[in-house]
């Protein structure tokens, strides 16, 4: 399984701002991976998952995992239908 992030630099002009909305993005993946990961061995498929971050304002991180998390249990739910 592979991820990857972005976040506008249309939106966000300093980089220290779009690297630190990256930053959350990773940790709150890494850190809610693992059911879709076992999901996706037991069903021996493979995903390639982009994220992209769209809002025009620094997010806290309980909104940043909690986005997450919501796009990985409908990950989890198209993989196992």
């Amino acid at each position: 399984m592979q991820a990857g992030f972005t976040v506008s630099a249309r939106n966000f002009k300093k980089a220290v701002d779009r690297n630190r909305i990256k930053r959350l993005m990773r940790e709150a993946y890494r850190l809610q991976k693992n059911p879709l990961r076992e999901h996706l061995q037991e069903s021996r498929k493979s995903i390639a998952v982009f994220f992209v971050y769209t809002g025009n304002e620094l997010p806290q991180y309980d909104v940043v995992f909690e986005k997450i998390n919501a796009a990985l249990q409908k990950l989890e739910k198209l993989i196992i239908e």
